[in-house]
């Protein structure tokens, strides 16, 4: 059974720095740890490779301890108790359930199959929108995400609630240029753009193994450097009065047409 730590007092140490993992990005780039709530997606986690350097539970949970939580025990390097009342404090949620895991930034992947097919994000803003993304990808069989150094982080709690889980079970890569990195990895990219002036419009061609498809920034779309990078431009066929559509639901257009 993991020994744990009986805590307080509102400023101590790992009640400041778990609290600061839930609104910092730059907090949880510069300590390699990021921040799960709630036994359903610490399991899922556990599951599927994710450590946690420590698990922090409710005095509620801890007195009344599942065999679920029993489980995430095992996965941790350390453990906590605290207060019903802190930990509402230290919770990123409305209605906390007791289970806080700081968990441990998985390593990078070095390489990426160029059998596969893939969604490209660059700039994308809305961590929400990264989650659904992320979801649809993986109900669709997509073998991976590679996300710009721009877009948001996807280690937010917002990013995480959003993939329920998909983003810590996806492959997923990170590049500062999109266009750098598919050249590097002989991956051909189609860049989604709104306009009737695209190459070519889904429905009109046949994607293959080592294809992307790249997804813009909400407001700006994709910068004019990955569109002449490219090797193909590419645009969804729309009814209407409508001139775009949300990221999430091109990238799910752009992704089904991918893979059919």
């Amino acid at each position: 059974m993991l020994d744990f730590k009986q805590i307080s007092a509102k400023d101590n140490r790992l009640i400041k720095l778990t609290a600061l993992l839930q609104k910092s990005s730059k907090a949880r780039k510069e300590n390699s740890l990021f921040v799960l709530e709630g036994p359903r997606i610490c399991k899922d986690a556990a599951e599927n490779g994710v450590l946690f350097d420590t698990l922090i539970l409710s005095d509620s949970v801890y007195e009344n301890m599942s065999d679920d939580v029993l489980l995430l025990c095992k996965n941790a390097d350390n453990g906590a108790v605290v207060r019903d009342d802190l930990f509402k404090k230290i919770s990123d949620t409305a209605s906390p359930q007791g289970i806080i895991a700081l968990c441990i930034m998985p390593t990078q992947k070095e390489s990426i199959d160029n059998l596969g097919r893939f969604v490209a994000l660059e700039n994308i803003a809305d961590p929400a929108n990264i989650g659904a993304i992320a979801r649809t990808a993986e109900a669709l069989g997509i073998d991976g995400i590679i996300i710009s150094g721009d877009s948001c982080d996807i280690y937010s709690p917002k990013a995480l609630r959003a993939s329920m889980g998909t983003l810590l079970r996806m492959p997923l890569y990170f590049c500062d240029d999109i266009i750098s990195f598919l050249n590097k990895n002989s991956l051909r990219g189609f860049a989604c753009i709104p306009v009737a002036s695209a190459d070519i419009s889904f429905g009109d061609f046949k994607f293959s193994d080592g294809d992307v498809v790249i997804i813009g920034n909400e407001a700006n779309g994709l910068t004019e450097a990955t569109k002449i990078g490219a090797y193909k431009t590419v645009t969804i066929n729309m009814r209407g009065s409508a001139e775009s559509l949300n990221a999430a639901a091109a990238a799910a257009i752009a992704m089904w047409e991918l893979i059919k």
